[in-house]
């Protein structure tokens, strides 16, 4: 090794800042960190050196390797002591043996020896005994280095061994309570259990190989002190055993150490914490857990399935069609377009696109958007390669919305989820409402004693693959739902929100009147207003931050079953700011179906807004336990959504002098790698772009080029991408949670066709969620149940069947967060290192980092597949010509209502034999007579329809009607659509 090589530290605590961890003693000298030092208390009168004893296992040893021991160290009085570096086993060999001569004022003592043997149980060890009378001990800044590093023995076979990525990859079962704990992962275990096999804590998975040597190690104790069984086995039936070990613990962590040769080859091998049957309760704790050996595993390789890349789900006749070659051909290739019964019917050849960088492939674009016959099973064969099938079909994306809105009913905390609705599979209780072993969220306390109240917070929805609740993810899930539905009252293709209404989605509250989509909604809203801090309370009308477990708890876990005190976190200016925003949107459009709700909404939006202005910079406070952080330093963007929605809401001059003071009103919001919950601007200028308000014209103007402007700069990107996704190659461009920033660049491209009309932005829409169709270098679609390869074992403790056969695997519709080049998780970065970005992704439940769930990723694909769904073939239908002026007369005296007319033109050339024509107001209002016509209203969307006298509308001719409406009150813009028979005026 080269003299310059940084020396190999064999002791990690060597000043005893993280306690004794690591460090051992005989049971007549207990150790205990004083003034940050260790020190024991040493008996007299022990025959032998070695009758007490501490010290560090674990130091490798090492033939010919140069060591150096350092250690500062003093006693109660004078004597003479032996500081050993030896083996840990009979013959107990010493590489060096040193009498230390102690006084009362701490000393520095220095060595330098050679390693004289090889061993990975090694020791460094302090012998204390052969004193006549008792004396103090103490210990301080041990450093033990050598100028190498031990072989391995063989590759290591457990994932997340020392708990610093949490519980990942471990399971529990059986005990009241499992988390990490100060870097270990600790078990309350209750008494009483009749086997020791009654309750437990492991790993699966563990590939084992006959006649090899394996060597298992790790740390444990157990307060006040029990015996567990130590196993590594079959992880199934028959459980054939190739270690057990009863293992007597105290309450002071101790080193174990075991060799064996197993006798099967698996690769369902368990390492099993065996913890009951112990007549008392106590508290495991576990670290430090090895088990090296056997053969290294081959490079991990994904199956990518043939080289020719398509959207696996389909396309629409009219749409775009590309798909994506992988080949060493620099030249353009032929290829060919096949129905289900392998018939050529369209042929062409391919663009070369060179080395794409996101995925390190030489490509070729293949463009087939001229071919419209509908069909399924058809397939795209290049390059001696067929494509996975799919279809072209104006419904190829009609079950998508929703499978994509169902993901978050089977998501819902406190509510028994019916098999009847999404499948017996997915049926489970209630989850924390207090029933045992739950403790509940309907009275939760503060961590840490950050506060001194206890909150309801039970409903909303679990935020991905664990249990926990936070505001500012919930907050973007919630208020894309809610847009999703919003976006009916203004988008031509939306039919008015006919897909959206009652009785569309698998919810309990179908048939309630209420669009279905807001009944999901209201569940996540509730829970929001839930977190609102009470009155006469510090931080009054603040919102927590966040609640969840007081530890993180393994895989899986159902919610009924999650035995973890619940916690709430700080409050938030993000938190309070997400809370004004969604419920601002929820008072307009929550007003026409529960005015009393619509109300509390508002009520609450102004009373967190208010608090947020108070408390402008109250940053997120992450005290630790099972939950995600979910940081945010910059709340500038919430501030400027917050008071967007307000402003729609209400339209009071406070509100839009704080949206146009807002840097982000005129600055760019649309990054290039997308929106999510800690970048919210986007959101408030997507709402003042499409919802109908009062902003002076040219400022609406503006802020709806700017929506288009974006649109452009992702169909740029999207062109420049030889897979076709808006979002650039780098690997800055792959992050977690990446699939749901293309979905939110898609969902721009989307708006801007909804705002403009203009083919190219739906277009690049479609093309835009190829990629996470199949259309991408894993050939992967992320959508469980959509594709012909599609994810299905993302992380999740609920949809846990990877970890467990008996559980289902996510429910069709649930979107993978994607390749992430951070390689953020253990698993993912051991079997991923060195990947290109686009192949930075494993459909594997321990990859969090890469393969969870989250609402505010399936918000994101509903929102999408929603618009998706209404695009029909592609192509707009056939329709009227038509103008369309909507004038307001003012309000009746007193105010609670006004007075409208409608014109309609027939611009076209053709005569209109009979007429419906359809708007939507922004909230509230009703419509309570009509003259000229005959109206009925829906929610806020009101239909028309001709009279005998006016049923036809002559080329050039106009026709009037007029109705009077109550108000509840606030704005009452002018509709911006308004259509007759399904054509939008202009």
């Amino acid at each position: 090794m080269p003299a310059s090589a940084e020396p190999v530290q064999h002791i990690p605590n060597g000043t005893f800042t993280s306690g004794t961890t690591g460090w051992w003693s005989t049971d007549n000298a207990p150790i205990s960190v004083v003034d940050g030092r260790l020190c024991a208390q040493i008996p007299g009168g022990t025959a032998n050196a070695w009758d007490v004893s501490l010290g560090h296992n674990g130091v490798p040893l090492i033939d010919g390797a140069a060591y150096a021991l350092s250690f500062r160290a003093s006693a109660s009085r004078a004597v003479t002591v032996r500081a050993n570096v030896q083996l840990n086993e009979a013959p107990y060999t010493t590489a060096l043996s040193q009498a230390v001569a102690l006084t009362a004022e701490a000393q520095t003592f220095e060595y330098e020896f050679t390693g004289g043997l090889d061993s990975s149980n090694g020791t460094l060890t302090f012998q204390l005994g052969g004193s006549a009378d008792d004396f103090t001990f103490c210990l301080d800044d041990v450093s033990l280095t050598s100028d190498e590093a031990a072989p391995p023995d063989g590759p290591e076979q457990i994932e997340n061994g020392d708990f610093a990525e949490g519980t990942a990859g471990w399971y529990s079962y059986g005990t009241t309570s499992t988390g990490v704990d100060d870097g270990r992962l600790c078990s309350a275990v209750p008494g009483g259990l009749a086997n020791p096999w009654d309750a437990g804590i492991g790993q699966n998975g563990i590939p084992l190989v006959a006649g090899s040597s394996y060597t298992f190690a790790f740390d444990a104790s157990a307060a006040p002190g029990a015996t567990v069984r130590a196993n590594v086995q079959l992880g199934a039936e028959p459980y054939t055993s190739f270690l057990s070990r009863d293992v007597a613990l105290t309450a002071s962590p101790q080193h174990f150490e075991y060799t064996f040769t197993a006798s099967a080859d698996t690769d369902a091998g368990q390492v099993a914490f065996q913890v009951g049957g112990n007549a008392a309760t106590y508290t495991f704790c576990l670290d430090n857990v090895s088990l090296v050996g056997g053969e290294e595993e081959p490079p991990y390789v994904p199956e990518t399935g043939p080289r020719v890349r398509v959207n696996q789900v389909g396309y629409l006749p009219a749409g775009p069609k590309n798909a994506t070659v992988v080949t060493d051909a620099t030249a353009a290739l032929p290829w060919q377009l096949k129905n289900a019964g392998g018939n050529v019917v369209a042929s062409g050849t391919s663009t070369p696109r060179g080395v794409d960088a996101a995925s390190g492939q030489n490509v070729h674009s293949i463009d087939f958007g001229s071919f419209r016959t509908a069909g399924s099973g058809y397939t795209l064969v290049a390059d001696g390669q067929t494509s996975h099938p799919f279809d072209i079909s104006g419904t190829v994306y009609q079950q998508l919305r929703s499978d994509a809105l169902q993901f978050f009913y089977i998501q819902r905390s406190g509510i028994a989820i019916d098999g009847n609705l999404v499948g017996a599979q997915y049926a489970r209780p209630a989850g924390h409402l207090g029933i045992a072993p739950n403790k509940g969220d309907t009275d939760v306390p503060c961590r840490a004693n950050a506060c001194d109240y206890r909150l309801d917070v039970r409903g909303g929805w679990y935020d991905a693959g664990d249990h926990g609740k936070y505001v500012v993810n919930g907050g973007i899930a919630v208020q894309q739902l809610m847009s999703t539905f919003e976006r009916t009252k203004t988008a031509v293709t939306a039919g008015h929100g006919a897909a959206l209404a009652d009785s569309t989605l698998r919810v309990p509250e179908r048939g309630n009147q209420v669009p279905d989509i807001l009944d999901e909604a209201r569940w996540e809203l509730e829970f929001l207003m839930r977190m609102q801090v009470p009155a006469g309370k510090p931080f009054a009308g603040m919102a927590h931050h966040k609640m969840h477990d007081a530890n993180w708890t393994g895989i899986p876990m159902q919610p009924e079953d999650d035995p973890e005190q619940r916690e709430l976190q700080p409050v938030s200016t993000a938190a309070t700011l997400n809370l004004a925003a969604t419920t601002a949107q929820c008072a307009r459009l929550f007003a026409p179906y529960d005015a009393t709700f619509a109300g509390r909404c508002l009520s609450v939006a102004r009373t967190a807004y208010a608090a947020a202005k108070a408390n402008p910079a109250k940053i997120a406070q992450d005290l630790g336990g099972g939950g995600g952080g979910y940081g945010d330093n910059d709340v500038s963007d919430e501030f400027y959504w917050a008071a967007a929605e307000l402003y729609l809401s209400t339209a009071e001059p406070a509100y839009l002098a704080d949206v146009q003071a807002s840097p982000h009103h005129t600055g760019d919001v649309f990054a290039a790698t997308g929106f999510g919950w800690g970048s919210t601007a986007a959101l408030g200028r997507l709402d003042l772009a499409t919802v109908s308000n009062l902003l002076p014209q040219n400022d609406r103007q503006r802020v709806r080029q700017s929506v288009a402007d974006a649109a452009d700069r992702y169909l740029a990107t999207l062109k420049a991408q030889a897979y076709g996704l808006p979002m650039p190659g780098n690997a800055g461009s792959y992050f977690w949670g990446g699939n749901s920033n293309i979905l939110n660049n898609v969902q721009v491209l989307a708006t801007a066709f909804d705002l403009t009309g203009d083919a190219k932005y739906r277009d690049g829409a479609l093309q835009g969620v190829d990629y996470i169709f199949g259309r991408n270098a894993l050939n992967q679609s992320y959508v469980t149940g959509w594709g012909e390869k599609s994810s299905q074992n993302q992380h999740s403790r609920i949809f846990a069947n990877q970890a467990d056969a008996s559980l289902p695997h996510p429910p069709a519709g649930s979107i993978a967060g994607g390749a992430n080049a951070g390689l953020d998780d253990p698993f993912a970065r051991d079997l991923l290192e060195g990947c290109k970005p686009m192949f930075c992704y494993v459909d594997h439940i321990e990859s969090y980092a890469t393969n969870e769930v989250a609402i505010n990723w399936n918000s994101a694909l509903a929102w999408v597949s929603s618009f998706l769904a209404d695009q029909g073939t592609g192509q707009p239908a056939a329709g009227v010509s038509c103008g369309a002026t909507y004038t307001n007369y003012g309000p009746w005296q007193g105010g609670g209502g006004f007075t409208a007319q409608i014109t309609l033109t027939n611009t076209g050339t053709t005569t209109i034999d009979g007429w419906t024509t359809r708007f939507a107001f922004l909230g509230g209002q009703r419509v309570r007579e009509a003259w000229s016509a005959t109206a009925t209203q829906d929610g806020a969307t009101v239909t028309v329809r001709n009279t005998t006298t006016n049923l036809r509308i002559q080329p050039g001719q106009t026709v009037y009607f007029g109705f009077n409406a109550t108000t509840p009150g606030g704005p009452n813009p002018s509709p911006e659509l308004i259509t007759l028979n399904g054509s939008a005026c202009r």
